[in-house]
């Protein structure tokens, strides 16, 4: 069904196939505008592609009441639209060369293009939001607001807070608050259950954290491109992902390469080849990364047991699955 490889019964692979399908198509055309250089840059991403999770979670969401309803795809593309959007924003505050195997927006055509582009999106999410009543509206405004808290939270650090738990807090606001609106649009706009809509909210939020530590842990276990980018990119940018921070925080560990690890990832950004590889090594075996994959895969198991309280079902199964495919693609 997806790049993630959920196994799901064909009925739901169909319908969620559909969706998806349809949700592609209206992307373009919601990003279309009467200017040629905003509709260049604003499609830019669109083609370029991507995991489309959060549509995914919207689709899989809608299972628990009518997915055929008019309002689904529309409120797919709100929150896809939004997340583009954010990207448009981070390459410009990264300084980031490349988004999806293409050169960024922000490399092609500059910061404030880049910038203004972010803004044309998130005013065509709010449109289409609009569309659909004020209680879209409503929830992708507070998630919006929970988004610029989780990028402001990253730029200015964790000040005096445990580096773990603030890194933790930034990925729940910045990335796991839309996931868990996605999930929530698909439940609500189908017509579920109120307590259905709930309860997907809660796995959408936190799916969404296991989501984004397992894609950071791919930016250090695979040697393909399966991460979106090169291997060790978050090392050599010396962001620091939740394994990094279990590294550094582990002074007790004695062992001579958990030694030399930390010594290493202390310099920060690491730019030079051989440290790199020497480090990038070294943090594939370690303790830290053992333990950040635990991490994952206890945000996973938190997300399918808050799927109890929905119907014993093949969406329920879905979703379930996704767990798995999360829990285990790091190794």
């Amino acid at each position: 069904m997806t790049s993630l490889g959920v196994d799901v019964d064909p009925a739901v692979d169909a319908s969620v196939s559909a969706t998806l399908a349809a949700v592609e198509e209206a992307l373009r055309d919601n990003v279309a505008s009467a200017d040629p250089l905003v509709a260049e840059a604003a499609v830019h991403l669109v083609t370029a592609g991507g995991k489309r999770f959060r549509p995914l979670l919207v689709a899989l969401g809608a299972q628990f009441g009518d997915p055929q309803s008019p309002h689904i795809v529309p409120a797919a593309n709100v929150v896809e639209l939004t997340h583009l959007a954010t990207l448009y924003h981070d390459d410009v505050m990264d300084e980031a060369m490349v988004r999806r195997g293409a050169p960024s927006a922000n490399a092609r055509w500059g910061n404030s293009v880049a910038i203004l582009v972010g803004d044309y999106l998130f005013a065509r999410a709010a449109d289409i939001a609009a569309s659909l009543g004020p209680e879209a509206v409503a929830l992708q405004a507070r998630t919006f607001s929970r988004l610029v808290h989780g990028q402001i939270a990253e730029t200015v650090g964790p000040r005096n807070r445990d580096p773990i738990a603030h890194h933790l807090h930034v990925i729940t606001e910045k990335t796991a608050s839309l996931i868990s609106t996605s999930a929530r649009f698909g439940g609500l706009f189908s017509g579920a259950d109120a307590d259905h809509v709930a309860a997907l909210a809660g796995y959408g939020e936190t799916i969404g954290i296991a989501f984004q530590l397992s894609d950071d842990l791919l930016d250090i276990t695979s040697d393909s491109m399966q991460s979106g980018k090169t291997p060790g990119t978050d090392l050599r940018e010396g962001v620091p992902t939740l394994p990094v921070l279990y590294a550094l925080a582990d002074a007790d560990d004695a062992d001579a390469s958990a030694g030399r690890l930390r010594e290493i990832l202390r310099g920060g950004a690491i730019t030079e080849d051989a440290l790199h590889a020497e480090a990038l090594g070294l943090l594939r075996e370690s303790a830290a990364m053992k333990r950040a994959r635990e991490t994952v895969r206890s945000y996973a198991e938190e997300a399918r047991a808050q799927l109890g309280s929905l119907p014993d079902s093949e969406p329920r199964r879905a979703l379930e699955s996704l767990c798995d495919v999360i829990a285990d693609r790091t190794g």
